[in-house]
């Protein structure tokens, strides 16, 4: 498989502020030059490219929206300090970064959208199914790229519908497949209880959990109950599921603070299944330990990356090297609770990888490049996964392993139990 020619570098300085005035129209922006060349998209010079984020950095999410643009910011100051990237048409060019809070509002996010969409050649590493989507439809009309960004609604990586998008992360279908799969070859019995978003997130993971039991006599679910992602409490929906009995709870939540209070509430009823948590909101330090997770005989989840707050990661010369990017390049002094760090970096590592193969400096060329990305090994990619991005219909990533919380961190699992 190929490696990044830089696989463990970092990114420029990250910003919040304004966007700067209008350069251009959106467009693509190939049409030829005077001289026979491409006209350059706008955010592309000879000598810089610039990137867009909008992200939550405040709110309940803001945990891991600050980490999409915390390891991306990393990757890339370090590859401007080393230099900068050698693009395919020659060129070495810096990144810069321009990050923008949504507060995960998707009017926010839309707003943030329409203010950097001419300053900057392509939006990226955006955290949120609902923040993400209210762009999609003016993104695809300006013919701005919007990719590899942390959402793993499947409509993102179809090309057909989204013509200028892909996802970064396994699509959720993926990892509540994967879940199904072993509980459906544990060969023991299971009663399951549900509590899912209810939306697109939601109804993927469990759209991807049945397909996973599909067959499988051993697994019954007992009970699935939704709640809205504006609701402050989910206690009501603890208390209903835990009366179930299940010995198992496919919880499908993406808001950090009712993750944690649904399994404290869960003991306080003294319910105690095995528990599965999206990759999102499956954090060791900022979800699992906060909540009490070693109460339960389980808390399973899924991934493609190492963790960062795993006590063995800063013992590799990459970890620290990576934990020391963050804080020089991103102002990021602490250990990263939320995957979503690792990620954008893992984000980072592929957009260069992309910029080495872009033989003229317009976003169409760029879209080509994405879509040839094949076998990538990221930095911290767990053994048996990579980025693929020529398959339509799934995103950069769509391998993934099971594991389960030990204490500490977690561990790849082959069994249920």
């Amino acid at each position: 498989m190929r490696k990044s020619t830089r696989s463990v570098l970092g990114v420029v300085a990250l910003t919040s502020a304004v966007a700067l005035a209008l350069s251009g129209c959106a467009r693509g922006g190939d049409g030829g030059g005077s001289d026979g060349a491409a006209t350059a998209s706008p955010g592309i010079t000879d000598e810089k490219i610039t990137l867009g984020i909008t992200t939550p950095l405040s709110g309940s999410t803001a945990g891991p929206g600050t980490c999409t643009v915390a390891g991306i910011t990393a990757y890339f100051g370090a590859v401007n300090a080393d230099g900068g990237v050698e693009f395919g048409d020659g060129k070495t060019r810096t990144v810069e970064i321009k990050a923008l809070d949504d507060g995960y509002d998707p009017q926010k996010a839309k707003s943030n959208y329409d203010q950097l969409k001419d300053s900057v050649f392509a939006m990226t590493a955006g955290l949120g199914t609902p923040t993400n989507r209210a762009y999609r439809e003016a993104a695809i009309a300006d013919e701005v790229p919007q990719v590899l960004v942390m959402t793993g609604d499947p409509i993102f990586s179809e090309t057909e519908e989204s013509p200028w998008q892909l996802g970064f992360v396994p699509i959720y279908q993926n990892e509540g497949e994967a879940f199904g799969k072993l509980l459906a070859e544990s060969g023991q019995d299971h009663k399951v209880a549900i509590l899912a978003q209810n939306d697109d997130y939601g109804e993927g993971y469990v759209e991807g959990f049945m397909d996973g039991i599909e067959g499988a006599d051993n697994v019954e679910v007992v009970k699935e109950l939704t709640y809205e992602a504006t609701d402050t409490s989910v206690d009501a929906q603890l208390t209903e599921l835990a009366s179930t009995d299940a010995d198992v709870f496919f919880n499908a939540m993406s808001i950090t603070p009712l993750v944690i209070s649904a399994l404290e509430k869960a003991q306080q009823l003294s319910w105690l299944p095995s528990w599965f948590l999206p990759s999102n909101t499956s954090s060791p330090g900022a979800i699992v330990t906060p909540g009490g997770g070693d109460a339960f005989p389980g808390v399973y989840t899924v991934a493609f990356a190492q963790s960062a707050s795993s006590p063995t990661f800063a013992e590799e010369a990459e970890g620290q090297q990576f934990l020391d990017q963050l804080k020089e390049y991103a102002n990021y002094s602490d250990v990263p609770a939320f995957p979503h760090c690792v990620w954008s970096y893992q984000v980072g590592a592929t957009l260069q990888t992309v910029f080495e193969q872009m033989t003229e400096p317009t976003r169409d060329n760029f879209m080509e490049a994405l879509r040839s990305v094949d076998g990538l090994e990221a930095p911290f990619m767990l053994e048996g996964t990579s980025v693929n991005t020529t398959e339509d219909g799934l995103p950069a990533v769509s391998t993934v392993v099971v594991q389960k919380y030990n204490g500490a961190g977690y561990a790849t699992v082959q069994d249920f139990g």
